[in-house]
């Protein structure tokens, strides 16, 4: 049988002649009640408090498993972000490698235009200058025949004599209509 404190109040003894005095029995009866009855109060509160900690580590191992889950998904995010990162700067050093090249041949071939273009311009005056000596020394040769036509009188017999040249300076005057 289980003891508690109600039981050992109402415990009752057999009275003999020689037995113990009955108001010290009933006194220390009391004493171990009150004292059990305390105890087991006691008893009740620690294991209340027992149960109450237990809910409360329950609780914290629940928060520490969830925390430890955040930084692991925090760490992979960061990791997946880092990895993006890493390869968004990669396409965009990439493309302006790209640009710059395009921009580097563009340019390339700009100044291949240009100096086409200059050499072709340098052809063509030089062909001008040609063109504009032929027309001055025909200009010249017209000039030095009708100076020698304009100097012989009408009809008379034609003697070769040398023919007076002119000093035309062709070059000069290409010069100045450049």
């Amino acid at each position: 049988m289980k003891l508690s404190p109600i039981l050992i109040k109402k415990q009752e003894f057999e009275k003999s002649m020689r037995g113990y005095n009955v108001a010290e029995v009933q006194a220390f009866l009391d004493k171990l009640s009150t004292d059990i009855e305390e105890l087991l109060h006691e008893n009740e509160q620690l294991q209340n408090e027992v149960s109450r900690l237990k809910s409360e580590l329950d609780d914290f191992h629940r928060i520490e498993q969830k925390l430890q889950e955040k930084l692991l998904k925090t760490e992979e995010t960061t990791a997946q972000a880092i990895e993006s990162a890493k390869k968004q700067s990669a396409v965009i050093i990439k493309e302006a490698e790209i640009k710059a090249s395009q921009l580097i041949q563009k340019a390339e071939e700009k100044v291949n235009q240009m100096q086409n273009a200059a050499m072709a311009l340098r052809e063509e005056k030089d062909l001008i200058i040609a063109r504009l000596k032929a027309i001055v020394s025909s200009q010249a040769n017209l000039l030095e025949g009708k100076v020698k036509d304009a100097g012989q009188e009408p009809k008379k017999p034609v003697v070769k004599e040398k023919p007076q040249k002119l000093d035309i300076d062709v070059d000069g005057i290409v010069d100045k209509l450049l």
